[in-house]
């Protein structure tokens, strides 16, 4: 499952590293039972912090 993770994760030009830290610092603090929409700030392709990229977003 990890695997999969930082390869999907280097396919949308993320640093895997800093990506896997971002999500489980997040996940914990997510209650997706209450709201489920939350996972989806999460994913790869969302919006995240600038640190997760490889290269800046223009």
């Amino acid at each position: 499952m990890i695997y999969s993770i930082i390869e999907t994760a280097k396919e949308n030009g993320l640093k895997p590293w800093q990506y896997l830290t971002h999500i489980f610092e997040r996940m914990p603090n997510i209650d997706f039972k209450t709201e489920p929409k939350l996972l989806k700030s999460i994913l790869p392709w969302a919006e995240l912090p600038e640190e997760c990229y490889l290269n800046k977003k223009n």
